[in-house]
């Protein structure tokens, strides 16, 4: 069984930050891509930024120049540092990770279960 355990959420201010914090856990063989997606209220979830298991990064246009995401190989951890938040920035986030369990086994998406973000005055 693999986990993704998300934390971080909360209210915020317009023009605030927060970091969201998501690590993966359990059998877990090797972790390619990890990534947030996040879900407005009465949206569609939608890709947030992405990261390889290199390091590269992939936005949202939205997000480009206010967001940053990382990871830790070591500890299966993405994070998702959010700056110049805005109210439209509202939504449940959602972390993923494509994992495989075993040598020679597919790999497979998995989801943690959503942090509320908030940004309103």
């Amino acid at each position: 069984q693999v986990q993704l355990v998300e934390s971080g959420g909360g209210l915020v201010q317009p023009g605030g930050s927060l970091r969201l914090s998501c690590a993966a856990s359990g059998s877990i063989f090797s972790t390619n891509v990890m990534g947030w997606y996040r879900q407005p209220p009465g949206n569609q979830r939608e890709l947030v930024a992405s990261i390889t298991s290199g390091g590269r990064p992939n936005y949202a246009d939205s997000v480009k120049g206010r967001f940053t995401i990382s990871r830790d190989n070591a500890k299966n951890t993405v994070y998702l540092q959010m700056n110049s938040l805005k109210p439209e920035d509202t939504a449940v986030y959602y972390c993923y990770a494509v994992i495989t369990i075993a040598t020679m086994a597919p790999f497979s998406h998995y989801w943690g279960q959503g942090t509320q973000v908030t940004v309103s005055s």
